[in-house]
Protein backbone atom coordinates (compact mmCIF):
# COMPACT_ATOMS: atom_id res chain seq x y z
CA UNK A 1 0.00 0.00 0.00
CA UNK A 2 1.23 3.48 -0.80
CA UNK A 3 0.22 4.79 2.62
CA UNK A 4 2.33 2.14 4.35
CA UNK A 5 5.43 3.05 2.37
CA UNK A 6 4.85 6.74 3.07
CA UNK A 7 4.69 6.03 6.79
CA UNK A 8 7.84 3.86 6.67
CA UNK A 9 9.69 6.57 4.75
CA UNK A 10 8.58 9.20 7.27
CA UNK A 11 9.53 6.92 10.18
CA UNK A 12 13.12 6.77 8.96
CA UNK A 13 13.43 10.57 9.06
CA UNK A 14 11.18 11.43 12.03
CA UNK A 15 12.12 9.76 15.35
CA UNK A 16 8.60 10.39 16.69
CA UNK A 17 7.20 8.15 13.95
CA UNK A 18 9.94 5.54 14.31
CA UNK A 19 8.79 4.97 17.90
CA UNK A 20 5.19 6.13 18.35
CA UNK A 21 5.44 5.76 22.13
CA UNK A 22 8.25 8.33 22.42
CA UNK A 23 5.76 11.19 22.70
CA UNK A 24 4.01 9.36 25.56
CA UNK A 25 7.35 8.71 27.25
CA UNK A 26 8.20 12.43 27.01
CA UNK A 27 4.87 13.41 28.56
CA UNK A 28 4.54 10.83 31.30
CA UNK A 29 8.05 9.92 32.36
CA UNK A 30 9.81 13.22 32.74
CA UNK A 31 11.59 13.60 36.08
CA UNK A 32 8.68 14.68 38.32
CA UNK A 33 5.58 13.81 36.32
CA UNK A 34 5.25 10.25 37.60
CA UNK A 35 5.35 11.13 41.32
CA UNK A 36 2.90 14.00 40.78
CA UNK A 37 0.41 11.85 38.87
CA UNK A 38 0.87 8.94 41.29
CA UNK A 39 0.21 11.19 44.29
CA UNK A 40 -2.86 12.81 42.75
CA UNK A 41 -4.17 9.41 41.70
CA UNK A 42 -3.69 7.77 45.10
CA UNK A 43 -4.35 10.74 47.41
CA UNK A 44 -6.97 12.61 45.40
CA UNK A 45 -7.32 16.38 45.09
CA UNK A 46 -4.39 18.24 46.66
CA UNK A 47 -3.40 21.78 47.46
CA UNK A 48 0.02 22.83 46.22
CA UNK A 49 1.67 22.62 49.67
CA UNK A 50 0.13 19.20 50.38
CA UNK A 51 1.36 17.88 47.06
CA UNK A 52 4.85 19.28 47.62
CA UNK A 53 4.98 17.75 51.11
CA UNK A 54 3.89 14.32 49.85
CA UNK A 55 6.43 14.29 47.03
CA UNK A 56 9.24 15.47 49.27
CA UNK A 57 12.32 16.70 47.45
CA UNK A 58 10.70 18.68 44.63
CA UNK A 59 11.24 22.43 44.69
CA UNK A 60 8.25 24.82 44.47
CA UNK A 61 9.54 26.18 41.13
CA UNK A 62 9.81 22.72 39.56
CA UNK A 63 6.45 21.62 40.98
CA UNK A 64 4.82 24.72 39.49
CA UNK A 65 6.44 24.06 36.09
CA UNK A 66 5.42 20.40 36.05
CA UNK A 67 1.85 21.12 37.18
CA UNK A 68 1.46 23.73 34.42
CA UNK A 69 2.75 21.25 31.84
CA UNK A 70 0.45 18.50 33.13
CA UNK A 71 -2.48 20.94 33.02
CA UNK A 72 -1.54 21.88 29.45
CA UNK A 73 -1.37 18.16 28.52
CA UNK A 74 -4.84 17.59 30.02
CA UNK A 75 -3.61 15.22 32.74
CA UNK A 76 -4.23 17.56 35.70
CA UNK A 77 -6.90 20.17 36.35
CA UNK A 78 -6.27 23.26 38.46
CA UNK A 79 -9.16 24.74 40.40
CA UNK A 80 -8.91 28.26 41.77
CA UNK A 81 -11.22 29.13 44.68
CA UNK A 82 -11.58 32.92 45.00
CA UNK A 83 -11.76 33.16 48.77
CA UNK A 84 -9.60 34.82 51.39
CA UNK A 85 -6.95 33.55 51.35
CA UNK A 86 -7.23 32.17 47.80
CA UNK A 87 -7.12 28.41 47.52
CA UNK A 88 -5.85 26.41 44.54
CA UNK A 89 -6.29 22.65 44.22
CA UNK A 90 -4.94 20.15 41.72
CA UNK A 91 -6.66 16.97 40.65
CA UNK A 92 -5.88 14.24 38.16
CA UNK A 93 -8.23 14.19 35.16
CA UNK A 94 -9.91 11.17 33.60
CA UNK A 95 -7.21 11.31 30.92
CA UNK A 96 -4.55 11.20 33.64
CA UNK A 97 -6.38 8.38 35.41
CA UNK A 98 -6.40 6.42 32.18
CA UNK A 99 -2.64 6.00 32.67
CA UNK A 100 -3.25 3.85 35.79
CA UNK A 101 -3.03 0.52 33.87
CA UNK A 102 0.29 1.63 32.39
CA UNK A 103 1.64 2.40 35.87
CA UNK A 104 0.25 -0.91 37.15
CA UNK A 105 2.07 -2.81 34.38
CA UNK A 106 5.27 -0.93 35.15
CA UNK A 107 4.93 -1.69 38.87
CA UNK A 108 4.45 -5.40 38.05
CA UNK A 109 7.45 -5.33 35.74
CA UNK A 110 9.53 -3.58 38.40
CA UNK A 111 8.58 -6.13 41.06
CA UNK A 112 9.59 -9.00 38.78
CA UNK A 113 12.66 -7.51 37.14
CA UNK A 114 14.45 -4.79 39.12
CA UNK A 115 16.50 -7.42 40.97
CA UNK A 116 17.64 -8.73 37.56
CA UNK A 117 18.58 -5.20 36.50
CA UNK A 118 20.57 -4.73 39.71
CA UNK A 119 22.34 -8.07 39.14
CA UNK A 120 23.16 -7.12 35.55
CA UNK A 121 24.58 -3.78 36.75
CA UNK A 122 26.64 -5.56 39.39
CA UNK A 123 27.98 -8.05 36.84
CA UNK A 124 28.76 -5.29 34.34
CA UNK A 125 30.55 -3.15 36.94
CA UNK A 126 32.61 -6.15 38.08
CA UNK A 127 34.02 -6.71 34.57
CA UNK A 128 37.19 -4.95 33.45
CA UNK A 129 36.54 -1.80 31.40
CA UNK A 130 35.92 -2.40 27.71
CA UNK A 131 39.04 -2.05 25.65
CA UNK A 132 41.24 -2.93 28.64
CA UNK A 133 41.65 -6.50 27.44
CA UNK A 134 44.87 -6.99 25.53
CA UNK A 135 45.33 -9.18 22.51
CA UNK A 136 47.54 -12.21 23.04
CA UNK A 137 51.19 -11.25 23.07
CA UNK A 138 50.44 -7.53 23.51
CA UNK A 139 50.70 -5.56 26.74
CA UNK A 140 47.54 -4.23 28.34
CA UNK A 141 46.88 -0.57 27.57
CA UNK A 142 47.82 1.85 30.36
CA UNK A 143 44.97 3.61 32.06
Amino acid sequence: MAGDTDWVAAATTDPELACPTSAVIDIVFSRWTTPILWTLHTEGRQRFVELQRRIGTITPKVLTQRLRQLERDGLVVRTYHPEVPPRVEYEITDLGRSLAPLFAHLATWAAGNLDKVEQARHDFDAEPPRGAHSAPGRPSPSL
